[in-house]
This record gives structure tokens, C-alpha cells and sequence, in this order.
């Protein structure tokens, strides 16, 4: 039998503790032991971006990281952006832009946008597309979700 650990964590700004087996991934704790499915799961590799959330304020790939190094951290998914009658200006600017068709990448989309757009300066759409290098879409080209960044990085 596996021995279980204690994780404390605030996720969304919400205080959590949980007692969870140490293999548990962070993704699996957010959607199983948590309800917030909005942190999608895509490749389980850390390729595709779809799972990624802020942890301290950075982005992580949550496929990558398990919940028990999560203890002790400040978790925030796409739940945290806003809600559908009270979008965030970064999911209005997504909204406004087309820059999402079925949604799937999405949310990780969103999260690695919130990081890009607290830590860089995103001057130039070079800049903008090498963030968003982890994340992989298959249905809008980038070229929506690029507008949407540019747009929220000049409001800055």
C-alpha cells in the first residue's frame, strides 16, 4: 500500500488540504480531487501546454508536476480568470479576436498568456509567438490568439 501525504494548497484563492498518494499529478488532484476540470489534459508529456495553470505565479505544466509538490503553493486555473457572464479582459480579448474554435487548448492557452503577460514585454509578434512555442493548437493557426495577446499586451 501506498503511503499517502498531506497536501495544503490554495488554489484560486481558496485553502485546500487534501491527503493524496505521491504519484498523484497535479492535473489529476485540480479535476479528480478538486471538481475544476477547466485544466485540460491533452499528451500527458508536457508537449501540448493544454494542462497548464500558474503555480506561484508562473506557468507549469500540470501533467508534469505532482500535487505533492504542490503543497505549500498558490495554485490558479483558468476558473480564476473569470466566469461566462464576467469574462477577464485576457478571455475578452480571446472572445473578441476568434482566438479559440473548439476550446480544447484553451485553457492552458489562457494561463500561459497570463505569464507571458506579467513577466515579458511582448513587444513584437516574434516575441508573442516564441511564448506561446509550448502551447499547441490545432485549430485557429495562432495568428487570433496572437491579435488577442497583442492587444492585451498594448493595454498594458
Amino acid at each position: 500500500m501506498t503511503e499517502r501525504h498531506l497536501v495544503r494548497t490554495a488554489v484560486n484563492g481558496v485553502e485546500y488540504e487534501r491527503t493524496v498518494e505521491p504519484r498523484l499529478l497535479l492535473s489529476d488532484f485540480l479535476r479528480q480531487e478538486l471538481g475544476l476540470t477547466g485544466t485540460h489534459v491533452g499528451c500527458e508529456h508536457g508537449v501540448c501546454g493544454a494542462c497548464t495553470v500558474l503555480v506561484d505565479g508562473h506557468s507549469a505544466r500540470s501533467c508534469l508536476f505532482l500535487a505533492v509538490q504542490a503543497d505549500g503553493s498558490r495554485i490558479e486555473t483558468v476558473e480564476s480568470l473569470g466566469a461566462v457572464d464576467d469574462l477577464s479582459p485576457l478571455q475578452e480579448a480571446f472572445r473578441e479576436h476568434h482566438a479559440l474554435q473548439c476550446g480544447f487548448c484553451t485553457p492552458g492557452m489562457l494561463m500561459t498568456c497570463v505569464d507571458l503577460l506579467q513577466s515579458y514585454p511582448l513587444a513584437s509578434d516574434v516575441e508573442i509567438r516564441d511564448g506561446l512555442s509550448g502551447n499547441l493548437c490545432r485549430c485557429t493557426g495562432y495568428e487570433h490568439i496572437v491579435r488577442a495577446v497583442r492587444a492585451m499586451a498594448a493595454k498594458r
